[in-house]
């Protein structure tokens, strides 16, 4: 009798780890079923499309910093306490900036993915989830043309992960891997959500489409950096296109995140709106990707870039140093200011053909 106790206490203790395991795991099982999130005076501040854990933070679109602080999994509903405006981390910013500059290769590329193959838009698809022709590689698709008519490479992988279950991250975790040996500016996971379509309907410019929700996973090292990128990325959509960016969720999980400083899971519209109006979202968030990755002065398709800035820059120089060059020649040449500009003039002409300066028989 005295072995069987040995015996149940290893069973017992591979049962807890199992549990353990699974309740891990459960934070990265998204769409199952759809949570409340209610601020401290129990208004309802969003619903998530998966499990809201104690600990998880929320950033609304008016910048307001929530901790979720209970949860009932009764009800399907936790709280959260107000922490204040939200403010980027310089440090976390610093090192994402860092990140950025280290990059070997001066080329603009985007990786992206889909962890939840299945995921799709009802009214066009048809259904909630497909196995086969999901909805989300249409969304993916069109954010990847979107990127290229920027001039900026995009990798989208049409790799898929079913069944969408808890393990899913884990078999796209070696896709994720595969795409950073390109050393990409960004790794996006391209999803949807699952509430009430009403949660993601929005009008931007004039034009009706999907709003788009970050998601940073917090059990990562490189959650901080996650953060700072998504809410750089917030920061530019308000300034440029306000109400693309729904809000940021730091949710717990690790998302395949803690691979890479500028990775970061991006939410297109929700299983009840159509897709057209996800698609549509694309190209304002690849304006949006391309300012913050890049920086403003990038534009779409035959941008001069960096290098053409710095050659315009030079250029620049060539031609202020002729001026001055001219204007002292011709100071020499007529002995006076007026004489000077009159005979910069005339050479001017002569080696425009007429179109700029004076002619000589003016």
């Amino acid at each position: 009798m005295r072995a069987q106790f040995p015996r149940a206490g290893a069973m017992l203790l591979a049962l807890l780890t199992l549990l353990a395991l699974g309740t891990a795991a459960r934070a990265e099982m998204d769409g199952d079923c759809v949570y409340t999130l209610l601020g401290p005076d129990g208004q309802a501040l969003t619903r998530r499309g998966g499990r809201i854990w104690e600990g998880d933070e929320y950033i609304a679109e008016d910048d307001s910093w929530y901790r979720v602080v209970s949860v009932d999994d009764e009800s399907m509903n936790a709280t959260a306490e107000y922490l204040g405006p939200a403010e980027i981390d310089k440090a976390a910013f610093a090192a994402f900036a860092a990140s950025a500059e280290d990059k070997s290769s001066d080329k603009k590329l985007v990786a992206m993915y889909s962890t939840h193959s299945d995921e799709s838009y009802v009214p066009e698809d048809g259904a909630y989830s497909k196995w086969k022709g999901a909805g989300i590689y249409d969304v993916g698709d069109s954010l990847k043309k979107a990127l290229e008519a920027r001039g900026i490479d995009a990798v989208y992988s049409k790799e898929t992960f079913l069944p969408h279950d808890a393990d899913a991250y884990t078999r796209s975790r070696r896709t994720a891997e595969e795409l950073l040996k390109q050393n990409p500016d960004a790794l996006l996971d391209i999803h949807r959500d699952a509430v009430p379509a009403e949660e993601y309907e929005t009008k931007v410019d004039g034009e009706d489409i999907s709003k788009v929700r970050l998601f940073v996973g917090r059990n990562n090292q490189n959650s901080a950096e996650n953060k700072a990128f998504a809410q750089q990325i917030k920061a530019e959509a308000d300034k440029e296109y306000p109400g693309l960016v729904k809000d940021i969720f730091i949710g717990r999980g690790n998302y395949n995140q803690e691979l890479y400083p500028h990775a970061l899971l991006l939410e297109f519209g929700t299983h009840e709106i159509e897709k057209e109006k996800a698609e549509a979202a694309t190209g304002y968030m690849a304006e949006v990707l391309d300012n913050v990755l890049y920086g403003p002065g990038a534009k779409a398709e035959g941008a001069t870039g960096a290098t053409g800035r710095g050659v315009a820059k030079g250029v620049g120089w060539v031609i202020g140093l002729a001026i001055v060059a001219a204007i002292v020649y011709g100071l020499a040449a007529t002995g006076s200011l007026k004489g000077a500009w009159r005979k910069i003039g005339r050479n001017v002409s002569e080696m425009t053909g007429g179109i700029v300066g004076k002619k000589k028989d003016e």
